[in-house]
């Protein structure tokens, strides 16, 4: 856990005992993903939270990038942002995605993978969140000369938005590793 978590106090929501707004949001994702993971639970505590991310996650899933490039990009944010479920969330997902195990451990590591069109995108990520949103000209142009367009360097700001409502919340709620992520434990390299 992060030395600078709050000790958590937020209920692991079922449907039944979440609030009615978020009911619906719940039931959606139980029915995508088979089940409904311990911090989405926790994020329905916020109605508002909960059904804002969920929209966003289908904004995102609907733009230009494959499942595999939003679970690397995914995994990015949560290690900048040291969101230890998080990265087990979306290492998992990412392994059923078809993104190499290599490429999913130099993520974990918080190094470029060695595919060059995914450490591009990568780069463009770690750059946009260390900078706050200014990735500077070099980056950017780095990132368009591997093939992605200006377009997608805005779907990267989503990207990282609907990451980061997940990684804040998380660092709130405390939500504990789901079971079918444990194999996937995380801990931030400057922790270990």
């Amino acid at each position: 856990m992060n030395k600078n978590a709050v000790a958590s106090t937020y209920a692991i929501h079922t449907v039944e005992t979440a609030p009615e707004a978020a009911r619906e949001g719940l039931r959606g994702l139980q029915a995508a993903v088979g089940l409904i993971p311990n911090l989405a639970a926790t994020m329905a505590t916020s109605p508002g939270l909960l059904n804002g991310f969920l929209a966003l996650r289908e904004l995102y899933a609907a733009g230009s990038f494959s499942p595999a490039d939003i679970q690397v990009l995914s995994i990015v944010s949560a290690t900048e942002n040291d969101c230890a479920w998080c990265v087990a969330f979306h290492t998992a997902i990412a392994l059923k995605e078809g993104v190499p195990a290599d490429v999913v451990d130099s993520l974990r590591a918080v190094r470029a993978p060695g595919d060059a069109r995914w450490a591009a995108l990568t780069d463009f990520a770690r750059a946009m969140v260390r900078g706050r949103g200014n990735v500077g000209p070099a980056a950017f142009a780095k990132f368009l000369a591997a093939g992605f367009t200006r377009e997608q360097a805005l779907e990267v700001v989503l990207g990282m938005g609907f990451s980061l409502l997940a990684n804040y919340a998380h660092h709130l709620t405390q939500a504990p590793l789901d079971a079918f992520l444990a194999p996937h434990a995380w801990k931030s390299p400057a922790a270990r």
